[in-house]
């Protein structure tokens, strides 16, 4: 009997106690074979307890450093270097198949073919079984170490750079849609079964990262040191694929949010007749807001923009007058990960009249200035395409600019002349640039939950808040595209993770509204007149109740 077979059965983290660092993984029946590459165990995990035992111990020298594992009847293949290998299950004598001129990172099998991933080609490379000889080559999706697996028309793909596990088919290299993991670096891949009751595979995932950590040392003083452990782990992959949408959902959280403002002020003020309006989180296609309620004292609400608005009233602001007041959210929230290509925006629309106001300098974008008109130029060169233009303008961003906190935003001139930008900065010179180009943008975000999902139950706060921003391509609506987090690799090649895409933990909130502003007697407050932030103290918190069930 399968797992999917028995009705007892539920998808849960597995976690092998002695295992360091996961990477390639398949299924044999109900066992679950994985490779801890650092030891060499091949290890035999029951997903119902995690229970697990080495099926090498005469072998471990020869499976270190094996990256990528596949099983096909009663054959073991795997990536060691630059060599793939192949041996019967029952002996583990490895046999060399073929040598590739880089590292070979993943591998999978069907019947007579053998898929193999390097990341130094950027392809996935086809072999015969029979003659060893390479086939075809596909473009692997992504730029990060790819490991693989294989059904009968689709070649699974997770790529630990993007996060994101691509969905290809097998025979033509197409990829359909791709799904954005909910940890970070996943490391392997396996397709357990085929649930005929939804019409998808049941997808595991290893997890291998460093974490830090603080560790008590009797030794030091102080005691307390910062140290990293090595963490690894593997977890179902849940997705819902909406084609006609040109997204998929993946694995989701039922979140408790908390916004709540303090009193605080720098200086004491007298203030009448105040409003003070708080944006709520907004209804998306990953975000549902299941209740909110006010904390401190009640809110009234408005719809600015087609956007949620708490409303709090005070008659005065007297000094020494304080109070603390704010809302606390339930939300579901998913991975969303939309898969739309040049060729589908070819023929667009006119923008309509409404959209106009969003190509328009609104918020100090120096969008008159030469340096920013000359890199809005510069960045999409002679390119028409919609949504290459998007990606050139990203691209360049995060080739002129590198990422460091402050504690003001400057103008996207003064950001672009110095060469460094905050989260908010870096999402000041992407809508300028955007704009100058004819593409509707907008910001949205403000928080990220900080990304614990096994940390259930225990109230978490984030380090900083957050924003993004969202880009217009008629018949397709608004788009997510991140600020900053893809700009790791200096010079690029830059992950797409986050292009079109947002993890669980994204929080949406205002879009394209301010989140905040104040007003008395009936006139907005600017940071001229009263800085929020002098004002009051926020407060954030994040409780993760749950995650959410399969699709």
């Amino acid at each position: 009997m399968s797992l999917t077979d028995n009705p007892m059965f539920t998808p849960k983290t597995i976690r092998p106690v002695t295992a360091a660092t996961l990477y390639g993984i398949a299924f044999i029946e109900n066992k679950l074979i994985a490779i801890d590459t650092i030891k060499g165990h091949l290890l035999e995990i029951d997903p119902d307890n995690d229970n697990s035992k080495i099926i090498n111990p005469h072998q471990v020298r020869e499976f270190k450093e094996v990256t990528g594992l596949a099983i096909w009847e009663d054959d073991l293949w795997v990536t060691r270097g630059h060599n793939v290998y192949v041996c019967k299950l029952s002996s583990l004598g490895l046999e060399h198949f073929v040598t590739l001129p880089y590292p070979a990172d993943g591998v999978a099998v069907w019947e007579s073919t053998v898929y193999v991933s390097c990341q130094r080609l950027g392809y996935i490379l086809i072999f015969d079984r029979e003659s060893r000889r390479e086939i075809t080559r596909f473009y692997a999706p992504g730029v990060g170490v790819e490991n693989l697996a294989v059904t009968e028309d689709t070649l699974w793909i997770c790529d630990r750079l993007e996060q994101s596990v691509y969905s290809m088919d097998r025979a033509t290299g197409e990829i359909r849609f791709s799904i954005l993991t909910p940890f970070p670096s996943p490391s392997g891949i396996a397709i357990h079964s085929h649930d005929h009751s939804t019409d998808k595979d049941l997808i595991y995932i290893s997890y291998s990262y460093e974490e830090p950590y603080i560790r008590d040392n009797p030794n030091a003083d102080p005691c307390h040191e910062l140290t990293y452990r090595d963490r690894t782990f593997i977890h179902p992959l849940y997705y819902h694929y909406e084609p006609d949408k040109h997204y998929a959902l993946s694995n989701g959280y039922l979140v408790e949010m908390s916004y709540i403002e303090e009193i605080a002020p720098l200086d004491e003020v007298y203030l009448t007749h105040i409003e003070w309006r708080i944006a709520l989180p907004s209804e998306t296609e990953r975000q549902k807001l299941k209740q909110v309620e006010a904390i401190g004292i009640p809110f009234t609400e408005e719809i600015i923009d087609g956007q949620r608005v708490a409303v709090f009233n005070f008659e005065t602001l007297a000094p020494g007058e304080r109070h603390i007041f704010g809302w606390k959210a339930l939300l579901e929230i998913r991975g969303i990960k939309y898969r739309i290509t040049p060729r589908d925006v070819e023929e667009l629309p006119e923008l309509s009249v409404s959209l106009q106001k969003y190509l328009v300098d609104d918020d100090d974008l120096a969008m008159d200035s030469d340096i920013v008109i000359r890199a809005a130029r510069t960045a999409v060169a002679s390119e028409s395409n919609i949504l290459r233009k998007m990606y050139n303008i990203r691209n360049f961003v995060y080739d002129e600019l590198s990422y460091g906190i402050k504690p003001y935003i400057d103008p996207p001139d003064v950001v672009l002349d110095r060469g460094v930008g905050s989260c908010g900065e870096y999402v000041g010179v992407l809508l300028a640039l955007c704009r100058l180009n004819g593409i509707p943008c907008r910001t949205v975000g403000r928080y990220k939950c900080p990304p614990y999902p096994d940390q259930q139950g225990i109230p978490l706060q984030p380090d900083f808040n957050h924003v993004w921003l969202e880009f217009y391509i008629p018949n397709f609506g608004w788009l997510p595209m991140e600020s900053n987090p893809d700009d790791i690799t200096e010079g690029g090649p830059y992950p797409t993770r986050f292009f079109m895409g947002l993890c669980w933990y994204h929080v949406e909130i205002g879009k394209g509204i301010s989140f905040e502003n104040l007003t008395s007697n009936g006139i907005r407050l600017t940071k001229e007149d009263i800085s929020i932030g002098e004002l009051a103290i926020n407060h954030i918190r994040f409780t993760i109740l749950q995650e959410l069930p399969s699709f």
